[in-house]
């Protein structure tokens, strides 16, 4: 009894996420992070910044990435089912409804000012949730230069306008990582050998 309650709460929370996040995964991660480290206490923050980093660096979308692995780590297979269509319905519902009234819809001018306005809002919730993750990501001098060379080059490509696939900036950056951590681990057995013979 206690799984379905589970399997039921998490496809409502999903589905609340769903339908009241505008802007797609990336401006869901400020709302996914309240629910499910703040409220529901069913991660750890530094569990949910790498379930961002996996869910961003694998095919989909982010939203269905984390609330997929959410899923899984609470309920197993079912637990992914349940919460990936909980944040899935809300939108396919929606734009159904929109798709059989479109030309109608866009035609109306309050939309377009309404569209207008959520495009703002979208872009503050996206940025708030960057902020947010980097004031809780720990600040060794690996992360902050790679954060700063980011931002710089984010926005060295937007000013100059030159187009540059995020993807290549997510595959860069994981190439990074790597490296720096194989280096530190070659480094690690070095020392310990040089322990252990002396």
């Amino acid at each position: 009894m206690s799984k379905i309650k589970t399997l039921l709460k998490l496809f409502i929370v999903m589905f609340k996420i769903g339908l009241f996040t505008f802007g797609g995964g990336y401006a869901m991660i400020a709302v996914i992070e309240r629910e499910f480290v703040e409220r529901k206490k069913w991660l750890e923050h530094d569990e949910f910044m790498d379930i961002i980093a996996i869910a961003e660096s694998t095919p989909g979308p982010l939203a269905i990435n984390s609330a997929t692995f959410v899923g899984y780590k609470r309920c197993g297979v079912l637990g992914s089912v349940f919460a990936t269509l909980g944040v899935v319905l809300p939108s396919f519902i929606i734009i159904y409804i929109i798709s059989l009234f479109f030309d109608q819809f866009l035609s109306l001018t309050w939309v377009r000012y309404a569209f207008g306005g959520i495009r703002v809002c979208v872009a503050y919730l996206i940025l708030s949730a960057g902020i947010k993750m980097f004031k809780k990501l720990k600040k060794s001098p690996f992360n902050l230069i790679m954060t700063s060379i980011c931002v710089c080059s984010f926005l060295g490509l937007t000013l100059f306008a030159v187009d540059f696939s995020s993807i290549l900036f997510i595959l860069i950056g994981g190439l990074v990582g790597v490296t720096v951590y194989l280096i530190s681990l070659i480094k690690d057995n070095n020392k310990s050998k040089k322990e252990g013979k002396e």
